[in-house]
């Protein structure tokens, strides 16, 4: 370990750690020096431009910039003398001079104003220099341009270049004209900004801010009067940030210095948060009324809600459980189905599950995990025994290589894409895998642009390389696997001379990236839904799965396995149960010794057959078998595959029981629907893709009657005759310790003092191990298996009606089926309508236009939405994003399942490019 240095600071003897300049040693020793061009923030550089934290060091002719200037030892620094205050007062006094008046300023309690204050400077007896950057631009409809402001500390340049790596902010001109810019001095809004707010949060006068806290003459307004600790409600990161609220709204939201975001947001957690008080808004429970039928959802053009009446929550709660009782009693717990949520918390989804295994009497139960990455879950169950990552996704730092593949971070992950976009500045290696180019291959060392569907061709033909030219890790193999000569024998017939045609990468190019895996000292894998929803999803993670172990890519920092998960809390939910074929922790509920483990622990008799999936629940609908059913936050109106077919199936129920926040395309066909909680009007823990468990805290009152989510399941609990006395999530939690091993050592205090801890934990007063599998693998034999992978074509090809493939997704701006997206007024701003991204030549070839209206349809349906060109889409593929309910992109997907973890193919299918519906063109034909 290197030595620290010891030097005087103040008269007094402190001591620095390696690397660490005198500001650092200040503050961590509690000497507070002023600082505006410095974050201490993780991420940022210490830039010394802006003199604001001079201090003086004996012996020395000029003063010293503490942000940059490192210790040596016996130096005798001074802090507070006379010359440093004083040349302090000056940098403030010049800076103020070209600053708006406090009482009008854009943020008066900005760090420059708190720090003019402390230092005694109120005004300035300077005159202000008149330059031509002081217009003001509020073309963004999140963030405000106020350069009259700015103090070119280019704090936001660092935010936005070396933390987020989005590179739109820059210094243009010189002297006295230098300036702020965004790409090529465009208007903010018109740029290629991402509207992550890293420079908002960065600006330490007010230049930039968010929207929603600038009147229209550029004031400051909305000051928060209390602020509240929590956790992101969208996708698997998990950042932690900070609600301001006023008046019992969100007005702002700020990152916070969690685990797995280090202060960093994305669009959607900085600035999509009023979601929660729009309009449409459920507040009092609805009840169906008599004689509307559920067929004319689709087809009534009326409002849906005149479908529904008031009722109070006696009635509401009575028909829910009663409708839900009386299938149960006539036709057995197996006519009855649940599906829960990932938005909600841990709690929710471990009481969810245990109602429809104990009250319902069935494993009918599943969530969004089944459309997302449930063949990654059963690829990992059967490969190394454990469905969670093996390292986090920070551990890209530590990596030589890193491989993405069939994932769009940068969109569906951002701050999980900053730590990737980090580690390619520090000299990592990035490998991009995907059909679809991204705005991650921009970064990229390595592209990887294969054929739709191809991804065994592709991964068998690394396999080969690796085993042929003997780069596997022969010691790791023999000591911690098994099945090894199963994978030799199947990958000889995946030579990449011969994988090249199929899957359209050149074989040299294919041994080259074979070969830099297999000899980094540290690589890790990242994927997404791109490997995950085909037919042979399972089979992609097993090839995946496969690539780690032959070469000993895991147990160590920078390398390992990462599924990026999707939603909040798909982690935790299924950590928590939340799916057909396993009790809490993955364990098999047809295990005799498993389910007499539970029954003892709840009390109750449990069904030994496993459950049938989310796909499979709407088939048993339309065949008569399931009746009756309960949903929580899911949308399976907008998120199934071929879409049609579930909504018909939700028609037909014969009691639909919604639990939601708004009247989602899926509570249209409710019986009965129950008002419930946001995210930020709730208090629970949550699970990220990196095992990291997490507080949620209550931020806001409940709207009008809407009751929380926990407290429903509970009341519904009640009325399907179990005991159940649950008055706090806390209770929830400390059962779930009982039922999941993972959470050993993990108290729901814990979580709230700490905030976070990552599972598992050795003991109370350990850490959480971040790697995984150090030490061997949670499988009977303590060893990972090998399980070859055959060439499965996808289960619909382009044809000569259909010449096209269609894959779906996520935005940037908008997620899953955008229940709450698009009810975020910045974020609906950003994408307000539904598009579909092609190539250019595609585009030509058929006579459209970019932001012409076409039609896209498959054998299952049509939609009509907006064309839009995308120079990283190859010629014969279309993507469609799915949180559109006016193009609802699942009309048009396959429901074909991976036969092992039953998702549906959503990532291929034959599709057609048509002229959009215009009447008096069809007349004339």
């Amino acid at each position: 370990m290197t030595d620290t240095i010891k030097f005087f600071l103040d008269g007094a003897e402190v001591e620095a750690h390696p690397g660490e300049t005198i500001w650092q040693v200040a503050n961590r020793n509690g000497t507070e020096i002023p600082h505006l061009c410095y974050s201490p923030k993780p991420g940022y550089r210490p830039d010394g431009n802006c003199r604001a934290c001079m201090v003086e060091i004996e012996g020395e002719r000029v003063l010293a910039a503490s942000c940059i200037r490192k210790p040596a030892p016996g130096m005798k620094v001074n802090s507070a003398s006379e010359r440093a205050e004083s040349s302090r007062r000056l940098v403030f006094e010049l800076l103020a001079a070209d600053q708006p008046d406090r009482i009008v300023a854009h943020d008066p309690d900005s760090r420059f104003w708190n720090w003019a204050e402390r230092v005694e400077v109120t005004d300035s007896r300077f005159p202000a220099l008149a330059r031509p950057s002081k217009v003001a631009d509020f073309s963004h409809p999140a963030m405000a341009v106020q350069l009259d402001a700015c103090i070119h500390c280019t704090l936001c340049v660092r935010a936005c270049r070396e933390v987020q790596v989005n590179d739109v902010i820059g210094m243009a001109a010189r002297g006295h004209l230098e300036k702020i810019v965004f790409d090529f001095d465009d208007p903010m809004g018109g740029s290629t900004c991402v509207a992550c707010g890293e420079c908002v949060q960065a600006c330490p006068t007010g230049a930039l801010m968010p929207a929603t806290q600038v009147d229209e003459a550029g004031i400051f307004a909305n000051a928060p009067d209390r602020k509240v600790d929590s956790v992101c409600p969208y996708c698997g990161v998990g950042c932690q940030l900070t609600y301001e609220i006023k008046d019992d709204r969100i007005v702002a939201v700020e990152g916070r210095d969690g685990p797995s975001n280090r202060n960093r947001l994305c669009v959607k957690g900085r600035f999509g948060f009023d979601y929660v008080h729009h309009a449409d808004r459920l507040t009092v429970p609805l009840v169906r009324r008599e004689g509307v039928s559920k067929h004319d959802v689709d087809i009534d053009p009326l409002n849906p809600w005149t479908h529904f009446r008031e009722a109070s929550w006696e009635e509401a709660l009575d028909r829910a459980a009663g409708g839900l009782k009386r299938i149960r009693d006539e036709r057995g717990g197996g006519a009855l189905a649940g599906f829960g949520s990932a938005k909600g918390s841990n709690e929710e989804a471990y009481l969810f599950q245990k109602l429809v295994r104990t009250g319902f009497g069935t494993n009918n139960v599943d969530h969004c995990t089944r459309l997302c990455h449930a063949s990654s879950v059963a690829a990992l169950m059967e490969g190394v025994g454990s469905a969670a990552v093996s390292a986090p996704f920070m551990a890209a730092e530590d990596a030589d290589v890193i491989v993405v593949i069939g994932a769009n971070p940068t969109e569906n992950h951002p701050v999980a894409a900053t730590f990737f976009k980090n580690a390619v500045k520090r000299g990592a290696r990035l490998v991009v895998m995907d059909p679809r180019g991204t705005v991650l291959m921009r970064h990229a060392t390595d592209m990887l642009q294969f054929k739709p569907g191809r991804d065994v061709a592709m991964l068998n033909a690394m396999l080969h390389t690796i085993i042929e030219e003997e780069l596997y890790d022969r010691q790791y193999v023999q000591a911690h696997t098994e099945e090894f000569e199963a994978l030799v024998a199947n990958v000889r017939d995946y030579p990449p001379e011969k994988m090249a045609e199929i899957c359209g990468i050149p074989a040299e190019k294919l041994r080259e990236v074979a070969r830099l895996y297999a000899r980094a000292e540290a690589a890790i894998i990242f994927w997404g839904m791109g490997v995950s929803q085909h037919i042979h999803g399972t089979d992609n993670a097993r090839c995946l799965i496969a690539l780690s172990l032959v070469t000993g890519q895991v147990g160590r920092p920078g390398t390992g396995l990462h599924p990026l998960r999707g939603q909040n809390n798909v982690q935790g939910a299924s950590d928590a149960g939340l799916i057909p074929m396993f009790f809490p922790d993955y364990k098999p509920v047809d295990s005799p010794e498993v389910r007499a483990f539970y029954e003892d622990l709840w009390g109750a008799p449990l069904d030994p057959k496993r459950g049938l999936t989310v796909v499979e629940i709407m088939d048993a609908v339309h065949e008569g078998d399931i009746r009756g059913m309960y949903i929580m936050g899911e949308n399976p109106a907008m998120s199934d595959p071929d879409v049609s077919h579930a909504r018909e199936a939700l028609a037909m129920l014969e009691h639909l029981v919604v639990q939601d926040i708004f009247l989602t395309e899926t509570a249209k066909y409710a019986d009965v629907v129950l008002p419930a909680s946001a995210w930020p009007e709730k208090d629970g823990t949550v699970t990220n893709t990196n095992r990291q468990v997490q507080m949620g805290r209550r931020a806001l009152p409940l709207p009008g009657k809407a009751r929380q989510d926990l407290d429903l399941i509970v009341e519904i609990a009640k009325r399907l005759g179990l005991d159940w006395t649950y008055a706090h999530p806390r209770e929830v939690f400390a059962e779930m310790t009982k039922a999941m091993p993972s959470l050993a050592n993990i108290t729901w205090e814990r979580v709230a003092r700490e905030s976070s801890v990552t599972y598992p934990v050795a003991s109370p007063d350990e850490p959480g191990a971040d790697i995984v599998f150090t030490e061997g693998f949670p499988t009977p034999s303590g060893r990972a298996r090998f399980v070859p992978a055959k060439l499965v074509a996808p289960a619909e090809e382009p044809d000569a009606d259909y010449p096209m493939v269609l894959s779906t997704g996520r935005q940037l701006e908008h997620w899953h089926t955008g229940s709450m997206t698009r009810r975020a007024s910045v974020l609906d701003d950003l994408e307000p309508e539904a598009v579909a991204y092609l190539s250019a030549r595609d585009l030509e070839r058929h006579g459209f236009r970019s932001g012409e209206k076409i039609r896209v349809a498959t054998r299952r349906g049509s939609i009509e939405l907006k064309a839009r060109v995308d120079g990283a889409i190859p010629p014969g593929l279309i993507f469609i994003p799915f949180a559109y309910a006016e193009a609802a992109a699942n009309i048009l997907t396959n429901p074909q399942l991976d036969p092992f973890g039953k998702i549906p193919e959503f990532k291929y299918c034959a599709a057609r490019l048509e002229h959009a519906y215009e009447p008096a063109r069809e007349a004339a034909e």
